[in-house]
Order: C-alpha cells, then structure tokens, then sequence
C-alpha cells in the first residue's frame, strides 16, 4: 500500500517496539490529528502535545533504559515521526528536537551530571535546547565563536549569542557548544558544556516570529560571562565537534523522516479529496491526469521511504557511511516533500489554500524541512565531494580505460 508503510519488507521491529508504534498510531488518529489544527493557529509552545507524548513514553526513546527511557533503534525513531508527521509537524519535531537537544549529554556527560539530568529529560520533567547556531555560524559549525576561557575556580567562563534556538523560551537549560579562547582553529577547539538556564549572564529573547512549524518556538541566547561548572564539560575538552556531529547526524535522519511523514499524509488527504470531489459530474480522481499525477507521488514517496529507512538501518548498524547517507535522504525527502506538498495542494484548488484545510499549514512547515539541520545546498555540496572523493579512491571504471591525456579532446 503507498499510503502506508506497514508492513514494510524494511521494518522489522521485536514486539516491544512494534507494540509502541501502535500506540503511537492510535495517538495520531484519535488525539494528535484531530487536534494538530489548533496546536497550529500560534507559536507557543505545545505544552498539551508534548506533555501528551512524555506521559505515553514516546520522548523517552531517545533516553538510556538505565535512566528511564527506552532507548528505541533508529527505524523505531523514524516510524515514530513519521507517523506523527503525517498529521501535525509539531509533534514529530517534539520528538526530533528532544534528541537533538539532548544527545550530547546522553552521549557525553559524565555519569554523576547524567544520573542528575537524564531521567527528567526522558520523562519530560525538564527540557533542554541546542545552543549551536550562531548569527555568524550555521551549518560551518568551525566558525562558530562564542569564547569559553579557564575561570579560575575549577571551570569556565562562556560568552557568546545563539541564533534561531529551538524550545529557547522553555528550556531549563542549554547544551552550549564554544571555542577556547586562544586555543586551536577549527573544529578542534569546540567544548560542549551544559549550562542551566537561571545561571547568571544567560538572557532569552522574545520569540521570533517565523513563517510556520507552529509550537515549538525559537529565539536567540546570549551568554555574558556565564560561569560553567566544572563537571558540566561534556565529554572532554575539544570534543565539542564529535558531539555536535552526532548530534546533527541523528536530527538529519530525523528531518528526513518529518519530510516522509508528511508527504504521505499530503497524498493521503489528496487521494481522499479527489476521490469524493465531483467536478463536472464525476470525482476529481476520475481523470486520468489527476491519477497519473497520484501515481507518480506514490511512486516517489516509495523510494524515498526506502531511501529514509535503509538510513536508519544503517545507523543501527554502526555503519561508518551513515552521516553520508543522512545527509543523501534528508536533501532528497525534503526537497520532495516540498514539491508534493505544493502538487497535492494544487490537485485541492481553491479549498487547499484555505485555512480550514491542512495542507496550506503542510506547505508552510515543509519549508523548514529544507532549511533546517543544513540546507538542502549544503547536504548537495556534503554529497558531492563525497561522490569525488570515494570515485577517485576506486580502482579506474574498465569501460573508462583510456589514456588521461586523450580525456581533453572530443
């Protein structure tokens, strides 16, 4: 069925897991769906909706069993927000953004900071946010530059400002990532420190309005000579860029799965529409122009679907090209999210660009899919000097055995 992806030869989840994502299915037709309209009308943040998802253990799979999450598999996580992304954005990215927000302390805190930290994040009792962006800095996370310096009492102090801050109005404190000062360029001089959000020197800005992805809102962070603890340091000094990248790669996996979800539902409601619209005395999905313009949709998802699923199995699996293959199916779902959401509004007319039907809210949030966790230009250059890379290192194509000399004539 390519309105649906179970059973999927890909998905093959032990009974627990299965049992979750059924939970999870009933969520969304029952509670999240019917109420995804109204969570939608303002950006504040969906209290309702994410208290709802922390109380049914779903915020939990991104946490350690030792703490009291699940600690779900990848392929769980993206059936997950796909799920949630057919109907409401908000509540896929509640789930996408409490990994990114927390992966680095789950990945390196020490065991005392995760022990005092972690099962709050895993039951929803406190939040925290990604302080990476910067006004200067986005997806060229080496340049980033906010200063971190000894402070003489056993820790640091931080400054620095944040750009475009997810959950930055809610968060009870900031996974921070900064530059030493005075010490090595690039990435290896990036530390991340977790820093609560009531320390002297941290200020939140108003939220800044934006376009769509209503419900979880975003602002900057500005850090002046915040003192961090010394047993906040996450991982070691110098490791900032590990933890981001991981951090990254796993947001990216779950952007992609958002993307998914929600061009399914796009060509759900489409289908459904065209099906029941009567148009000149037949439905609209009699003409063979609106099937064939179904088909190809289907089709596309398909192999995206694919393409998203393959990625989660391979970060399962330790697979030393994961981050490639992130960046290959975020750029690739979202670029065709974008593109089906627009032709499924189309194929609604006048009625899809009303409020009262969901898929002018759709076309708002796909946007940010492209936008978010590395543009879509970014992940096209990452593809492509990967494609070089791993082309030049291959022994020569034999249907190519030709003197290089003779390659500049023809």
């Amino acid at each position: 069925m390519p309105l649906h992806a179970d059973p999927h030869p890909l998905v093959n989840l032990p009974p627990e897991e299965a049992k979750l994502l059924a939970r999870v299915q009933s969520l969304v037709a029952e509670k999240i769906g019917p109420d995804a309209e109204r969570v939608a009308r303002e950006d504040v943040f969906a209290w309702d909706t994410f208290r709802l998802l922390s109380a049914e253990g779903i915020v939990g799979t991104a946490f350690p069993r030792a703490y009291g999450g699940s600690e779900a598999s990848m392929l769980l996580r993206v059936r997950i927000i796909e799920e949630l992304a057919g109907v409401c954005s908000t509540a896929a990215s509640l789930i996408t953004g409490t990994d990114l927000s927390s992966r680095p302390i789950v990945a390196g805190a020490s065991e005392a900071l995760q022990r005092e930290l972690i099962g709050d994040l895993a039951s929803g009792a406190r939040q925290s946010a990604f302080a990476l962006t910067e006004p200067g800095a986005g997806s060229d996370v080496a340049r980033l530059a906010a200063r971190y310096a000894p402070s003489g009492k056993g820790g640091w102090v931080l400054n620095g400002r944040k750009k475009f801050i997810t959950r930055a109005n809610v968060a009870d404190m900031f996974v921070v990532v900064a530059r030493q000062e005075d010490g090595p360029a690039g990435a290896k001089g990036l530390s991340a420190f977790v820093v609560p959000r009531d320390a002297k020197g941290v200020s939140v800005s108003p939220v800044i309005p934006k376009l769509g992805w209503y419900g979880v809102p975003i602002a900057m962070v500005d850090f002046e000579n915040v003192q961090v603890q010394a047993g906040h340091l996450l991982g070691q000094e110098g490791q900032g860029m590990a933890l981001a990248q991981d951090t990254l790669l796993r947001a990216r996996i779950g952007h992609a799965a958002i993307a998914l979800g929600r061009a399914t539902g796009a060509l759900r409601i489409a289908a459904q529409y065209a099906g029941q619209r009567q148009v000149f005395g037949q439905a609209v999905g009699e003409h063979q122009g609106i099937q064939w313009m179904l088909a190809e949709m289907a089709a596309q998802i398909e192999a995206t679907r694919c393409l998203v699923y393959s990625t989660a199995l391979r970060y399962d699996a330790g697979d030393k090209d994961a981050s490639i293959h992130a960046s290959i199916a975020k750029m690739h779902a979202t670029d065709l999210c974008m593109k089906i959401v627009v032709d499924c509004l189309q194929l609604l007319g006048g009625n899809g660009y009303l409020k009262a039907f969901p898929l002018e809210r759709f076309m708002r949030d796909a946007k940010m899919n492209q936008i978010g966790e590395g543009t879509s230009e970014v992940h096209k250059t990452l593809i492509g000097r990967h494609v070089l890379r791993t082309a030049g290192e291959m022994a020569q194509h034999p249907c190519l055995a030709m003197e290089p000399d003779l390659w500049c004539h023809g």
